[in-house]
């Protein structure tokens, strides 16, 4: 199975997304969007900025987990990973979105999406 982003719908009816890797593991979640529109630019935004090594942050919770956030030009965060084990692990998910951000297919399975 190829790279995708999956958009679904939250509890609260607001959008979001996710970037999985071809195993189906996810490497990327986005914030909550109020329309598909803004969501779509979200997208544009990962797809553009994923591939560029500058625009990840390397980050550590206060419990000592490594994580990144993948930010916009002007610093804005527009995916954020989960916490992983280690800096090895969260440079591989950093490595897994600059090769599947720009060319993931999008699998829409939010209530906005036609029935199949």
């Amino acid at each position: 199975m190829a790279a995708r982003y999956v958009i679904s719908t939250a509890s609260n009816g607001k959008l979001h997304f996710v970037l999985k890797a071809a195993n189906g593991e996810t490497i990327l979640a986005s914030q909550l969007y109020a329309s598909m529109d803004a969501l779509k630019t979200g997208i544009a935004s990962v797809r553009a900025n994923g591939p560029l090594d500058e625009r990840f942050q390397r980050e550590q919770s206060s419990r000592g987990e490594p994580y990144f956030n993948l930010v916009a030009a002007n610093g804005q965060v527009i995916g954020k990973s989960e916490m992983y084990s280690s800096a090895s692990a969260r440079d591989n998910g950093i490595a897994s979105v600059k090769k599947n951000a720009a060319d993931a297919t999008v699998d829409d399975r939010s209530a906005s999406a036609p029935a199949p």
